[in-house]
């Protein structure tokens, strides 16, 4: 691991991921203020938030752990992107943005949870890499 969080490729992506929902659901309608749009925001930066407390945790174990809950935050915000452009809300340009930005962030952060997971078997069973 990098001698920050902030070195993670993954966090990075999910840090630019985050921004780009932020921008695309600021032209969203004022009814979704408390629905759609909290959630996509809130879901956003949970991912990279996940990432990074993962991070600090004492143990590869409870590193995967809370990469497994960015993955499954960034599962809901995927989601929530397929209701708002069924719903036609925001522009379809930054909504492409956040789609792509969230596939390489899906991308990375499935890399970091496998790499992560297969030390932390080893370490359990005394296996040297």
């Amino acid at each position: 691991m990098g001698e920050s969080f902030r070195d993670n490729l993954a966090w990075q992506r999910a840090i630019e991921l985050t921004t780009a929902v932020y921008k695309l659901t600021a032209a969203f309608p004022s009814s979704e203020r408390f629905g759609l749009t909290d959630q996509m925001r809130r879901a956003a930066v949970s991912v990279a938030s996940n990432i990074s407390e993962g991070y600090g945790r004492s143990t590869r174990g409870e590193y995967v752990q809370f990469l497994g809950h960015a993955r499954g935050s960034l599962c809901e915000l995927q989601t929530q992107m397929v209701i708002s452009e069924a719903l036609g809300y925001g522009d379809k340009e930054l909504r492409g943005s956040v789609e792509e930005l969230s596939a390489k962030a899906s991308l990375l952060l499935n890399r970091l949870f496998d790499k992560m997971k297969e030390a932390s078997r080893r370490s359990r069973t005394g296996v040297k890499s």
